[in-house]
């Protein structure tokens, strides 16, 4: 190896670790992994950010951008209202659940299509008394089974399309990846049908929903200040008992009023109703050093909580979300004061104590209160998905047929190659706009930055593998080790440690890394790249044995109320299912 090499290598193995250790967001991690290639040397200014320009990256934010105005449309609503009669049933139940999210993957985002059912998956268990961990791993697995079985499902796909392009000239079509993709996602909806929520730990099947987790009069207390309390004229802020952070005041009621949320320095007036989130045994001190008095069963009838101006709301963390590793004061800081936190759950245990010395974890569920006309605006910008069950609004028939039309179009020129996927994209996100489908504010909404930083930085910093060399050595090393075996289980064996490395980074990422490598294998071999390419594309969306190999894993922690340690139980018979399946696929389709 000479100097260049160790350099890259090293670079390498320092975002891997940097990628498993998870401290940093991924996209910083991509950032960093580009400035260092740049400050030595391995790429140029000049091309250090051509990844922003490349048609993968235009491509992931264009579909993210399309799945945003086919949910606005109405389409997926308008199929969800048909499948919920057949729901009585727990396998049907799991079967339609999941064969739904599976089929909306590999047309739009598979996380965005899990966002979207996730309510009404949770809907549908509190319906017929189900724990909603029978359904919610299912439709998560679900979703990455989808995702492979089109060239716009995944991130993956993507840049596996645009890699062949780059070293043959010719990109794979939009099902190009079905034939295997469709085949294994029936074969993996039918095991998780059939087996795979056998495997799920029965205590968790016991469980009850998200919303049963909050028991709010278990810590949400109301005192009313009296005409005699010294706090009478004085901000909230003064209340004597608030700095250790243990009780909080969440709202304040007038007499007659309604409910409102709190204001820094805002004033109590004598008959104002205290709204507070603290353990019920840290009461009553607050109450003898403030002359405040609980207010009696029949005064509380006019201080509900959920009456008035404000609401209550659940939520789950995404990966990404700005709220990962702050805490209640920055909520309250990031909200303006307009959202409180009155319960936090994680792996389906409520924390009772002490909220304002905790750290938010991608996959917590937070019950928040706010203003009722806003709050689901503010999830969306904290980076949160609401559980609470949605009204289905299915739009108006016209524009769910024009919106599956301008799709359909953009799909049929796309696979005809009368113009190139990441153009036929573009060109459809302006139609929509021109429309009116998709509203000019709400553009950028869908996009999930984190992931357009993390391609558009490793791009560049997979490029510098080929140039310095490293690929080949690698791909050499590769096959010294492998002389004399079998090519397909040279294909197995790129399929079972790219399946390794999405469980535990980012699959857009793992496919970066992987694809030129596999690349460099198929030439030394002196056999055809695409059952390679096709094995890295399969093994990049099998990310099933951690809640962190992929961001659908994660939205379902919390509200499924699972364990780190119980996605493997499902996910790894289904990745040793997938492999036996995959290998003897992608050689019949693809061949050598």
């Amino acid at each position: 190896m000479n100097f260049e090499q160790w350099l890259i290598s090293a670079i390498l193995l320092a975002t891997l670790v940097l990628f498993v250790w998870g401290k940093y967001r991924h996209d910083v991690v991509a950032a960093i992994a580009l400035g260092l290639c740049v400050l030595a040397g391995l790429v140029t200014a000049e091309d250090a950010f051509a990844g922003f320009g490349h048609p993968a990256v235009v491509t992931v934010a264009a579909v993210l951008v399309i799945s945003d105005a086919l949910r606005r449309s109405g389409v997926v609503d308008l199929i969800v209202q048909k499948i919920l009669p057949y729901t009585e049933h727990p396998l049907s139940h799991i079967l339609i659940m999941t064969s739904v999210v599976t089929v909306a993957s590999a047309f739009m985002n598979n996380v965005g299509a899990l966002a979207l059912m996730l309510p009404v998956a949770l809907a549908t268990c509190s319906k017929h008394q189900r724990s909603p961990a029978l359904i919610l791993m299912p439709l998560a697995f679900g979703s990455i089974l989808g995702g492979m079985t089109t060239a716009i499902g995944t991130p993956p796909n993507i840049i596996i399309a645009m890699m062949r392009a780059e070293v043959s000239g010719e990109s794979f079509n939009m099902f190009d990846f079905s034939p295997v993709g469709v085949a294994i996602a029936i074969i993996g909806v039918l095991f998780i049908t059939l087996l795979g929520w056998r495997l799920i730990p029965a205590a968790r099947l016991k469980r009850s929903s998200p919303e049963q987790l909050f028991a709010i009069d278990e810590y949400l207390t109301e005192v009313i200040v009296t005409a005699d309390s010294g706090l009478v004229g004085r901000p909230v802020e003064d209340i004597d008992g608030l700095d250790d952070g243990s009780i909080e005041v969440v709202g304040v009621a007038h007499r007659h009023g309604k409910t409102l949320s709190m204001r820094p320095g805002q004033r109590l007036n004598a008959g104002d109703i205290l709204i507070l989130q603290a353990d019920p045994s840290e009461i009553q001190p607050l109450l003898d050093k403030n002359d405040l008095e609980l207010i009696t069963s029949a005064d509380k009838k006019f201080a509900e909580l959920t009456q008035g101006d404000l609401t209550l709301v659940e939520g789950v963390i995404k990966r990404g979300s700005v709220l990962e590793g702050r805490d209640v004061p920055f909520l309250r800081r990031r909200s303006g004061s307009s959202l409180a936190l009155v319960g936090l759950a994680r792996e389906g245990q409520q924390i009772r104590r002490r909220l304002r010395r905790e750290q938010f974890q991608a996959g917590d569920i937070l019950l928040l209160q706010g203003a009722a006309d806003d709050v689901d605006e503010q999830l969306s910008e904290l980076g949160m998905i609401p559980l609470a069950e949605r009204n289905l609004s299915l739009g108006q028939p016209k524009k769910i047929a024009i919106a599956l039309t301008i799709f359909a179009v953009a799909i049929a020129l796309g696979v005809a190659k009368v113009l190139p996927l990441a153009v036929v994209f573009f060109l459809a996100v302006v139609v929509y706009l021109l429309l009116e489908i998709l509203p000019v504010r709400n553009l950028y909404d869908a996009i999930d930055w984190p992931v357009i930083i993390l391609l558009s930085a490793m791009i560049p910093v997979g490029s510098a593998l080929q140039s310095t060399g490293l690929t080949q050595l690698l791909a050499a090393e590769v096959l010294a080790l492998t002389e004399g075996i079998p090519v397909y289980l040279v294909i197995g064996l790129v399929l079972v440690v790219t399946m390794f490395l999405s469980d535990i980074i980012n699959n857009a990422a793992t496919a970066v890394i992987m694809a030129p490598l596999a690349y460099g294998i198929a030439m030394g071999l002196g056999v055809s790249p695409d059952p390679f390419f096709m094995a890295v594309a399969v093994g990049a969306s099998c990310a099933f044995l951690t809640p962190i190999g992929h961001q659908s894993n994660t939205l379902v922690l919390g509200p499924g109320g699972y364990a780190f340690g119980d996605y493997w139980r499902m996910g790894l018979p289904l990745e040793i299912l997938i492999v036996l399946l995959a290998v003897p696929l992608i050689l019949l389709v693809w061949p050598l």
